[in-house]
């Protein structure tokens, strides 16, 4: 059997994980409102509410609007105050013309209809831990934020559902699911600050997605404001309802065809039983053979992740959790369901392990040492900044069996730049999050991006795909012309007409071409780059 994890970890025992705030949550329809911050913002803030000083030119008709739908503390107009509503978590930069942040659903249905009749573009924004540059405002848009929607309205154990406002973040789902002897798959490594509504928009994953998929296969339906003001109704707490199931759609629209105002998910139960392996290898190529051999064998984990010794080593200095420091790579896997079979999949995985190169096998003893493990893998992006203190990464897909090939030619470009580089990723369903290390006081942003449109390219030349979880947004809008032809585009653009004929819902994302924001330096750089690489 595989040894303990515990003396990697922690030669002294367990390190102390933090205290977790539990509460009651009824399981039927009482409305229960997650604790947590609003926003970006003060309450009561005299910065909002004093009059514009002189010199500083008043607001707008439009902001005068909002401030009558929210109120003044939850409207932001002012160039200092709109400071922190021009990035979201890349590099792109560019200011809204206002932002509002409603508190109901009808609040946003109005704010939206006052824009629409001002003819202002519309920027929806959740928590702004997006990495595709998806939230930030092109072309005179307000931002519309969902912050202040925070409640969770139900948790029905029988039905498994769970109704959540879009700016519920994914933990408090999950930990409100849990209450009730169920979970919610997706599990993306921002998911104590990351929020449903930015999940579904773009149709987030996360390690778990390996078995149970991304948010698209765990919604069920949504209530969404459309472009013109109305709230409109797509599916709901029934599967399988008559007519057009628009919600496949409307999930990883990147808020390209409206505002979602609250979300029907879909609840599992939880399983018997749980078993985390921690696998080491010499070197990331056998890692990843080996990850392909789990599934080749027939056990579909669920879930598969993978770091590098670049990732462990900035783990190791950042947290102290005293991974081997010697290993070329890390595997994690994790299997789950009815105790006799995850006693069968436990003795096949780790035969398979071994067999492929693994140079030591261990498990997690206890509950507190497998949320240990996953702990360090979700803190792994964090840990990068100990080598440097900016990254630029993209987060194609690629076939499993390509991994080893593919994970060469990223290294080699790498290199090549000179650039330290860091892999750590979902390699059970082949999503890949090569992150390039550099410090952007002193090297170019341009030369981060040409290194990482390179790595892109080699992921599409492998059969891949643009984005596994991070949607498209700005980042990759106009890498789709790499994988899409003109006749594929249009039928988009014609499904996100349908709904938003007059394009002011968040516009310049998704689609390449157009100038809505040919103003921000990097998305240029961007639209050339994809332009001059597009054989």
């Amino acid at each position: 059997m595989p040894g303990p994890v515990v003396g990697w970890l922690c030669p002294q025992g367990p390190l102390p994980l933090g205290s977790r705030a539990r509460r009651t949550l009824p399981l039927r329809s009482h409305a229960v409102t997650v604790p947590g911050d609003a926003g970006p913002r003060v309450r009561g803030s005299r910065a909002t509410r004093s009059p514009a000083p002189p010199g500083i030119a008043p607001p707008s008709a439009l902001v005068l609007r909002l401030q009558e739908i929210c109120g003044e503390d939850n409207i932001f107009w002012r160039a200092e105050d709109l400071l922190v509503w021009e990035y979201d978590a890349g590099f792109d930069r560019h200011p809204p013309s206002a932002v509002a942040v409603p508190g109901s659903a009808d609040e946003v249905a109005a704010v939206v209809k006052a824009a629409h009749d001002a003819g202002a573009a519309i920027v929806p924004r959740g928590a702004g831990t997006g990495l595709s540059g998806g939230t930030i405002a092109c072309g005179g848009a307000i931002v519309v934020a969902t912050t202040r929607l925070r409640t969770i309205h139900s948790i029905d154990a029988i039905a498994r559902v769970a109704v959540v406002d879009p700016g519920v973040t994914n933990l408090a789902v999950s930990a409100a699911a849990r209450e009730a002897g169920l979970f919610f798959a997706p599990d993306p490594a921002s998911q104590r600050i990351s929020t449903i509504g930015g999940n579904v928009g773009t149709n987030a994953g996360g390690p778990h997605a390996l078995r149970y998929g991304s948010m698209v296969n765990h919604v069920l339906g949504v209530e969404m404001v459309l472009p013109n003001g109305e709230i409109a109704r797509f599916g709901g707490a029934v599967a399988d309802l008559p007519g057009y199931d628009c919600v496949p759609l409307i999930v990883g629209s990147e808020g390209t065809l409206g505002i979602i105002t609250k979300i029907w998910l879909r609840l599992l139960p939880l399983p018997e039983d749980v078993r985390t392996f921690v696998a080491i290898f010499p070197d990331i190529d056998r890692g990843a053979r080996a990850a392909s051999a789990i599934i080749a064998s027939g056990v579909v984990p669920a879930a598969m992740e993978m770091l590098d010794k670049v990732t462990i080593g900035a783990l190791n200095a950042a947290f102290d959790v005293h991974l081997p420091a010697d290993a070329g790579s890390l595997l994690l896997v994790e299997i789950e369901g009815l105790r006799e079979e995850t006693e069968d999949w436990a003795a096949s995985i780790e035969r398979v392990l071994k067999k492929n190169g693994a140079t030591d096998v261990r498990s997690a003893a206890t509950q507190a040492e497998r949320e240990l493990l996953w702990k360090a893998r979700k803190l792994g992006y964090a840990a990068l900044a100990r080598i440097k203190p900016n990254n630029y990464l993209h987060d194609a897909v690629v076939p499993r069996t390509r991994m080893p090939d593919v994970l060469r030619q990223v290294n080699a470009i790498a290199e090549r730049y000179g650039y330290v580089i860091a892999n750590m990723f979902h390699i059970g369903d082949g999503n890949l999050h090569p992150v390039l290390l550099f410090d952007a006081r002193t090297e170019p942003i341009d030369r981060v991006m040409e290194a990482s449109a390179e790595i892109l390219k080699v992921a599409i030349d492998a059969g891949g795909a643009l984005t596994g979880e991070h949607g498209v947004g700005l980042e990759k809008n106009h890498f789709m012309l790499w994988v899409f032809s003109a006749e594929d585009l249009q039928a988009m653009r014609r499904a996100r007409d349908a709904f938003d004929p007059v394009g002011t819902m968040n516009p310049g994302k998704i689609f390449p071409g157009g100038d809505a924001c040919a103003d921000i330096p990097t998305e240029r750089t961007k639209r050339a780059l994809a332009e001059g690489m597009w054989v």
